[in-house]
């Protein structure tokens, strides 16, 4: 097989779950630089309208869908219409996510299930209405977007954490249980992405300083700088190819290198 085959994929189907921006779009728009088939879902129209346009924009025949990941019958619909229309699902890569900045003494219980539940049992329903599927064709590809929470742990977010925990030892479950029918399960733990949700964080104040939280990052990454959606789409092409076949339960963290180092003193 050459370099170029073993990270083809060609004539394979992609659903990215909240794939219409961000993460999941850089993502996403990899695999079709690649020649896979995207399809991917949102919770709500407006989004998945949303990016479909970036797609067309970009050149990308991408099928999207509104479904809501934490719906089990609804998730099971959506996978027999996606083998319908466009094919059964070789690579699933678990990206819808939400994050609630509350201290744990101030969250509602319900506030915190919400988040588990988009972030941890999304996932759980995602793969296991996919892995039949993978059995039945030998084979398949399951990418968890973990984080760096999966790892560590950080005021306010609680729910986060203990959803993205949770996310890394499922990776590792799915790639125990199923790793004999030649599925693959590992995570992509993004460090701090440049995105229009963090684009607060980065700008400049009045008097040309950086904001507190961006001096924070620059200073915790060895890398001086955060990162892009684009630096994410190697690693993803990686655990989503042929070159990953003997890759099972890892989870690969594109931080710039922040889990590796203790910080810059003060």
């Amino acid at each position: 097989m050459s370099i170029g085959e073993l990270f083809s994929l060609k004539g394979k189907t992609a659903w990215i779950t909240g794939g219409a921006y961000g993460i999941g779009y850089a993502i996403a728009a990899a695999y079709a630089k690649a020649g896979a088939r995207i399809v991917f879902n949102c919770s709500r129209q407006e989004t998945v309208d949303r990016g479909l346009k970036s797609y067309r924009a970009d050149g990308i025949d991408a099928k999207g869908y509104v479904c809501d990941v934490t719906d089990e019958e609804a998730v099971g619909r959506l996978v027999k219409k996606i083998e319908a229309e466009v094919g059964e699902v070789d690579i699933l890569v678990n990206n819808a996510g939400i994050i609630r900045r509350v201290p744990m003494t101030e969250m509602e219980a319900s506030e915190f299930r919400h988040v588990v539940d988009v972030d941890l049992i999304g996932p759980f329903i995602a793969s296991k209405a996919v892995l039949p599927g993978m059995i039945r064709r030998g084979g398949g590809k399951i990418i968890n977007v973990c984080s760096m929470m999966s790892e560590l742990g950080r005021e306010t977010v609680s729910a986060y954490a203990a959803a993205k925990g949770g996310l890394k030892m499922l990776t590792r479950n799915i790639a125990s249980e199923y790793g004999k029918y030649n599925i693959q399960c590992n995570g992509i733990g993004p460090g701090y992405i440049a995105t229009e949700q963090t684009a607060p964080l980065r700008e400049r104040r009045e008097d040309g300083s950086r904001h507190p939280f961006d001096s924070f990052i620059i200073a915790k990454t060895p890398a001086e700088r955060w990162g892009t959606p684009e630096d994410l789409e190697g690693p993803a092409l990686f655990l989503a190819s042929a070159a990953s076949d003997f890759v099972n339960g890892h989870i690969l963290y594109v931080d710039g290198g922040i889990l590796a180092y203790i910080g810059k003193q003060p």
